[in-house]
């Protein structure tokens, strides 16, 4: 009985060393991302750039730095490329203007920070940290937002800074799409999922060698979007969430992911259901697939596990291991 306990704790012992640790894990979005209609080149600006963010924020965690920095350091990136719909890459709103929306949440005591609907903004992440860092509330919007981020020392752009030709050419083919007399997407989608398949939001979970998890997201919304719509990325619990066991970052069709309060239901099914990661995700992701929703998440645990499940046909995302292993992926 001995010898058996002994040869079980050895396998045990085998089975841990074989598990990766992972300690960044990152998202560019999801959507109806084919690799048929992609160049090689551009796959592989995309690879790149996921690249980057991971090695930047790895950077961060080997020197000692928080999650939350890490987590900034890897937004930053993407949010200063193109590639993606957040900062510089940002989609247009109906009315030819660029929305930018963002959040940061510090698993360790549970404080947050969102901005939304900002304009001015050259780092939206930035603005939701320091919010949460310099602020007694949890989200600012609008004019108050920008203002507030000027004052903190953060660097304010002229609009036109986030002007990108295939951007503003999406928002136009979006407009034909609205002079139809019957318009309408397949699935009874909005006019501009047909234009602009493709949920930009970017996002990171870190788990730094203090063992504290944050989460951050950053997006520029949808193509199109009306009425000063803000999706799930700035509200927490729903596009954002992290406590003491897991950090979570949202992407896709922001409606769902916030009736479903998608990032908190995971958290919740770890905390009260002991359920492992990759069960909570998933479970979360088949929920919004039923209630007709679009996109993927990605999350990562207190033990260094992650989970990136979607459920379109692609979502830029990467992870790196505690000993510098990077992954990075694009299609299913």
């Amino acid at each position: 009985m001995k010898k058996l306990a002994l040869l079980f704790g050895l396998f045990f012992s085998l089975f841990l060393m074989a598990q990766k640790k992972y300690v960044v894990v990152i998202h560019g979005g999801a959507g109806t991302i084919i690799r048929e209609k992609m160049s090689p080149e551009l796959e592989e600006e995309y690879l790149e750039k996921l690249t980057e963010a991971l090695q930047k924020a790895y950077a961060e965690i080997k020197n000692g730095k928080t999650s939350v920095e890490a987590v900034e350091a890897a937004i930053v990136v993407m949010e200063d490329s193109p590639l993606f719909n957040a900062g510089k890459g940002a989609v247009f709103t109906h009315d030819g203007k660029n929305e930018l929306d963002a959040a940061i949440m510090n698993g360790k005591d549970k404080k947050a920070g969102s901005i939304a609907g900002v304009h001015t903004i050259k780092n939206p992440i930035k603005a939701a940290i320091a919010v949460m860092e310099k602020s007694e509330h949890v989200m600012l919007s609008g004019n108050g937002a920008e203002q507030f981020a000027k004052l903190q020392g953060l660097e304010i752009v002229n609009p036109k800074y986030f002007w990108t030709e295939n951007r503003w050419k999406s928002l136009q083919k979006a407009k034909e799409l609205e002079k139809l007399k019957n318009p309408k997407a397949e699935n009874s989608k909005p006019n501009y999922f047909i234009i602009d398949q493709k949920f930009g939001t970017v996002g990171c979970v870190a788990l730094d060698q203090f063992g504290n998890l944050a989460a951050g997201t950053s997006t520029g919304g949808m193509t199109n979007k009306k009425y000063g719509r803000i999706g799930d990325a700035p509200i927490i619990g729903a596009g954002t969430y992290a406590d003491e066991n897991v950090g979570i970052s949202a992407t896709g069709w922001g409606e769902f992911f916030i009736r479903s309060t998608a990032a908190r239901t995971i958290a919740a099914k770890i905390q009260y259901l002991n359920k492992d990661v990759k069960t909570a995700a998933q479970e979360t992701i088949d929920e919004i697939e039923k209630m007709g929703g679009d996109g993927g998440l990605i999350a990562l645990d207190k033990n260094g596990n992650i989970a990136m499940p979607f459920n379109t046909s692609g979502m830029y995302r990467g992870a790196i291991t505690e000993d510098g292993e990077i992954e990075v992926e694009i299609y299913k």
